[in-house]
């Protein structure tokens, strides 16, 4: 929701400002919703079918993951200073078709405002949360062209209701409130790109991040040892660890019990970026041992770095 819910609101709220910044006549905002969540749609299918036939060579690496998960909280930054009025240079953000494929479709519709929402729509493959990386690993173990594409459709299908209602409520508030909803809106857009950019900022191990300039910490918690490895253990929730920081020394090899409590989204990915170290959680707990090396802090986060606490090395 925080990243593509975030980029079909950014597509209707700059298509509104637009039409009144044109003085268009207003048109319905159910077409960008349903091309974009109709692209959705095809692209995750098309996914589907290619896992299932081939398996995990074509899984997304993880730096693609990334590196869309800051093409998408600028582009959000990027339409929140369009509404704002800041600079006309933002203006190029209402993305278009290219000129040739406009002169096709004006001469077959006026409809050329679907183009963004449908590359939008298609592009959101690109940006997997913990949940959709759980079903793209079922589409692939299924051996099966046919079954990964019907796992992945049916998984789209499974959300399209909530994203179509944030569209829907986005039009609505749109129509109601006009120039104060879109200012609004550019806040919002504001609050969501710099989460998605701190995301992407905790899944490299970045030492600034919002938590490590807002977090502070109480007592570490308690590790044992045993045969000289440091035992340690966290439990795993939807939207939290505990405990989310833990004292190691450094050269001392460590044992990390994860147990999942719970149904899971993005924490069911589990990454110490710093030490390369990245496991699933899925239906299973795990444990994950390693030496740290050097001292200072390591910092461990879920799938899209929305969720992480901290190892201090001494």
């Amino acid at each position: 929701m925080a990243v593509q819910g975030g980029i079909l609101a950014s597509l209707i709220t700059s298509r509104e400002e637009k039409e009144v910044q044109d003085k268009q006549k207003k048109k319905s905002s159910l077409w960008p919703i349903a091309f974009f969540l109709g692209a959705k749609f095809i692209a995750y299918t098309l996914l589907g079918l290619l896992l299932g036939a081939v398996g995990q060579a074509l899984a997304f690496t993880e730096t693609t993951q990334i590196i869309m998960q800051f093409v998408a909280g600028a582009y959000m930054i990027a339409v929140a200073l369009y509404l704002f009025n800041i600079h006309p240079i933002f203006r190029y953000v209402l993305i278009q078709p290219p000129r040739a494929l406009r002169k096709w479709a004006y001469n077959q519709t006026t409809r050329t405002d679907v183009f963004a929402p449908a590359l939008f729509g298609f592009a959101t493959i690109f940006m997997p949360c913990g949940t959709t990386l759980a079903m793209e690993a079922l589409a692939i173990s299924s051996g099966s062209a046919f079954w990964g594409a019907a796992i992945m459709a049916t998984f789209v299908l499974a959300t399209m209701p909530v994203f179509f209602g944030l569209g829907w409520l986005t039009t609505v508030l749109g129509d109601a409130f006009q120039q104060k909803f879109l200012k609004v809106a550019a806040l919002v857009l504001v609050y969501l790109g710099v989460i998605s950019i701190n995301g992407g900022l905790n899944v490299i191990g970045s030492p600034v991040t919002l938590q490590s300039i807002g977090r502070s910490f109480s007592e570490a918690s308690t590790s044992k040892t045993v045969n000289g490895v440091k035992v340690a253990s966290i439990d795993v929730y939807a939207t939290k660890y505990e405990p989310n920081y833990l004292k190691f020394q450094a050269g001392v090899p460590v044992r990390l019990a994860l147990t999942t409590k719970g149904a899971l989204g993005c924490t069911s990915i589990f990454r110490i970026p710093a030490l390369g170290i990245q496991t699933s959680l899925q239906q299973k707990d795990q444990i994950i041992e390693f030496t740290p090396n050097k001292q200072g802090k390591i910092t461990f986060t879920c799938g899209m770095g929305m969720y992480s606490g901290v190892m201090d090395i001494t």
